[in-house]
């Protein structure tokens, strides 16, 4: 499936004089969000079988990784972090907590709020999974140049501020 429109895919709807182009004629493998939700199951499924040789699943290592570099966040930040819903969220810290690797505190000055925070055996968990996190990272962007990794990422955080709903 190749490119087969010649015009310019990123046209702002002001400046259309012509309807807009089929998907077709952009082609599936020019639309970036199709390749983003690919790059992004794939990256996803790498990792759910990477971590079980770690006994974490996503969400624990998601939540942990936020965590290793947050002092405390809410749950509702820690949702939005790790862009997982807040009622499996919530789980998956119900069982972290179990495991001794996170606590959860209410607020002393609002206690229907409560703080996350990772412990210190959260945080040695965090970092035996890390170095497979590293790896995946490196494969996924294996043949990219440095520069250019710092301009994706910089458009990257452009479209995020185009499509969140949240200050984080």
């Amino acid at each position: 499936m190749e490119q087969r429109f010649s015009g310019n895919i990123l046209r702002k709807v002001k400046e259309q004089t012509s309807p807009v182009p089929t998907l077709g004629e952009i082609g599936i493998n020019q639309f970036a969000p199709y390749l983003m939700n690919r790059i992004a199951a794939r990256w996803n499924v790498n990792m759910v079988e990477a971590l079980k040789a770690h006994d974490v699943t996503t969400s624990q290592m998601r939540a942990l990784a936020i965590l290793s570099l947050a002092s405390s966040v809410t749950i509702n930040e820690l949702s939005v972090y790790t862009v997982i819903e807040q009622s499996t969220m919530s789980r998956t810290l119900d069982s972290l907590e179990e495991q001794g690797l996170i606590r959860r505190q209410p607020r002393p000055e609002d206690m229907r709020i409560r703080d996350v925070s990772i412990t210190e055996e959260g945080r040695v968990a965090f970092e035996s999974v890390w170095p497979t996190m590293y790896e995946l990272f490196q494969q996924l962007f294996d043949g990219v140049e440095e520069d250019d990794y710092r301009v994706f990422i910089s458009i990257l955080h452009r479209i995020l501020r185009n499509v969140r709903k949240h200050d984080i």
